[in-house]
């Protein structure tokens, strides 16, 4: 799923994590399984400072579905971390299943918890 203008948001700093996790995504892929766990590794860094960052969006707006948003974050960081130490392992298999899901999770993400946390912050400005 590479990045594609109709998933921007109008939120320019969103708008740039989103485009750099897509982008991430989409490497793993493609990437060698030598290059696999280092990857999903700095995708795993990013999603945890992308949620944070998000974090402190939500409570500067005042963001009404907070519990919600925060409890998907919270899943998929759990997720994340569980296959990250299962490729220490020597499981390769099973995170590049994940992987593949990564794109169409996000999308619905973005579309949902996303779009209305960039309408939150919207109504600020």
């Amino acid at each position: 799923m590479p990045w594609s203008e109709h998933f921007a948001l109008g939120v320019a700093d969103m708008d740039a994590t989103h485009r750099q996790f897509i982008e991430m995504a989409d490497e793993l892929l493609a990437v060698p399984d030598n290059g696999f766990l280092a990857l999903f590794e700095q995708l795993q860094d990013h999603t945890i400072r992308h949620f944070e960052h998000e974090k402190t969006l939500m409570r500067a707006c005042h963001f009404p579905a907070i519990g919600e948003h925060e409890s998907e974050h919270l899943r998929v960081l759990g997720e994340i971390a569980y296959f990250a130490n299962g490729l220490r392992r020597g499981r390769l298999k099973s995170a590049r299943e994940y992987a593949r899901g990564l794109p169409a999770w996000f999308a619905t993400h973005l579309a949902t918890m996303d779009a209305a946390l960039a309408s939150c912050l919207k109504r600020m400005l």
